[in-house]
């Protein structure tokens, strides 16, 4: 065996870093030490007024470390715990009553097996349980009080202790899984690509499916925000600008509009400096359109430029146009233009450089296709 290959060996046996900060884990092994001693001395007095020993069994603490540090686990729900000791004590008990003459260690590995069969066909799995029936049969117990004090009774109190401390330390406990969602009635059941997962995988996972669920969308959200926060405005801008100056008549200005069916137009001196941006809006604003039969109309007449050398209404764009424009620069981050987008009810954002000097417009429709291409993209790498 070569020493590359027994490195290899050894580092993939190491095992993966917990992500739980030192408060965390204090607080687990705090509330274990405290359930557990309530537990033992609760059980204690009751086998001294029932007579009955032991008085508390091992496994138990195994029991603990589920519930209090890992109180999301599936393992380590009340049912689990309550159940999945009671029933593999009473299988190690039985074990012995019916074989007593049987080798320890072929009724142990007996009663485990047993004890696991019970478990997953209960939902209660709970490894502990393994402990609790090989317990059983090494401490030959053949009395069927055994199963309930103290296997159940010590369960029942370690459960109550958990709840009671991991509420108390903020921590969800039971982890009580939701309704899956009832399809209309007459219509089959939807397949969750999850459960499909799930099914193919086909082995006993130490996390709930909502939590598991949870995770999976909490991670995409976050791998979406990075993708995004990769992206610069210089990224997704359009480039090829039409634009307008400040005494381009307003019948250029709309034929440009219908021409290349875009709605706003940047508006710029003669060294590319913007100045403002004239829009649908503000022609209809200022053609006083107030209902869709009136438009071709009103329009028609207000862009058809006035003879003379003296006019009532606006010629030029810079008469109509918006002046106070929201803008953004090419290296700026494109996540932080989401606000502009959504809630302010922009609908085009001019990007400039130095001295306002226009580079680039972005519009809805570039932001939705830059957000759906990294949606895209975040599917395809999952």
């Amino acid at each position: 065996m070569s020493p590359k290959f027994l490195h290899g060996w050894l580092t993939a046996l190491r095992p993966a870093p917990v992500h739980a900060d030192g408060k965390e884990r204090l607080r687990a092994a705090i509330g274990a030490g405290i359930g557990l001693a309530i537990m033992a001395f609760l059980s204690h007095q009751l086998g001294i007024r029932l007579g009955l020993t032991p008085w508390v069994l091992a496994p138990l603490g195994a029991s603990a470390v589920l519930i209090f540090a890992v109180p999301g686990s599936p393992m380590a729900q009340p049912w689990a715990v309550v159940i999945g000791n009671t029933l593999s004590s009473a299988v190690g008990t039985l074990v012995v009553i019916a074989m007593p003459e049987l080798d320890p260690a072929l009724a142990g590995g007996l009663a485990v097996c047993l004890a696991i069969l019970l478990m997953m066909a209960t939902r209660s799995l709970h490894p502990p349980g393994g402990a609790m029936a090989l317990t059983a049969v090494l401490a030959h117990a053949h009395t069927w009080p055994y199963p309930l004090f103290p296997g159940m009774t010590n369960s029942v109190l370690l459960v109550l202790a958990g709840v009671a401390f991991n509420k108390a330390t903020g921590r969800r406990y039971p982890h009580a899984q939701g309704p899956a969602a009832s399809p209309p009635s007459g219509q089959p059941a939807p397949l969750d690509p999850l459960d499909e997962v799930l099914r193919r995988y086909n082995q006993v996972l130490d996390i709930s499916r909502d939590d598991l669920e949870a995770l999976l969308h909490e991670t995409e959200r976050l791998a979406y925000r990075q993708r995004l926060s990769e992206l610069r405005c210089e990224n997704i801008m359009s480039s090829r600008l039409i634009k307008v100056q400040f005494g381009t008549p307003l019948q250029d200005a709309w034929k440009l509009l219908r021409l290349h069916q875009i709605k706003a137009l940047p508006v710029v001196d003669q060294y590319d400096h913007l100045v403002g941006i004239v829009t649908l809006a503000d022609f209809m604003r200022h053609a006083e359109v107030d209902s869709q039969a009136a438009l071709a109309h009103r329009i028609k007449q207000f862009i058809k430029p006035t003879p003379g050398m003296h006019a009532s209404k606006p010629e030029v764009v810079g008469q109509i146009m918006t002046r106070q424009v929201r803008v953004a620069s090419a290296q700026r981050p494109l996540a932080e233009l989401v606000p502009l987008f959504t809630r302010d009810g922009h609908h085009h954002i001019p990007i400039v450089g130095d001295k306002r000097k226009l580079v680039g417009i972005i519009t809805q429709s570039d932001f939705l296709r830059a957000w759906s291409k990294a949606v895209h993209e975040g599917w395809q790498q999952a």
